[in-house]
């Protein structure tokens, strides 16, 4: 697959819309981090999003490698609200570039995935 058609796509087309996905997405502190899995969760772009406080990123910006304590948000989606998801966190996100990476889930509760699927559903 042409890389670059794959990033305009944003999910590729083999995903299925119910498929289970994990999203990562740092935020610059705690507070950004709750606002924005709340807006996520009551919005129904993810049933879950898990905060963890006090990470460190290292990284390239404007030719200059940082690092800053960040918070990592862990969130559940399926690849049919991953765009939602995505122009959510640009809209409300203080990083001109956020992350915004998923991953599919291989394996899980069956239980577990159907929740997430039922949470998702517009």
């Amino acid at each position: 697959m042409d890389f670059a058609l794959m990033q305009e796509e944003f999910v590729p087309r083999s995903a299925p819309a119910d498929a289970a996905l994990v999203v990562f997405v740092t935020a610059s502190s705690y507070e950004e981090a709750n606002r924005l899995s709340r807006l996520v969760v009551e919005s129904k772009i993810a049933a879950c999003a898990t905060i963890v406080e006090n990470v460190r990123s290292l990284f390239r910006w404007e030719g200059k490698v940082k690092s800053e304590k960040e918070s990592l948000l862990i969130v559940k989606t399926t690849a049919g609200r991953f765009v939602d998801l995505e122009k959510l966190v640009k809209k409300h996100h203080s990083y001109e570039v956020p992350e915004v990476i998923a991953f599919p889930i291989v394996m899980g509760s069956k239980d577990y995935l159907e929740w997430i699927r039922q949470e998702t559903q517009k």
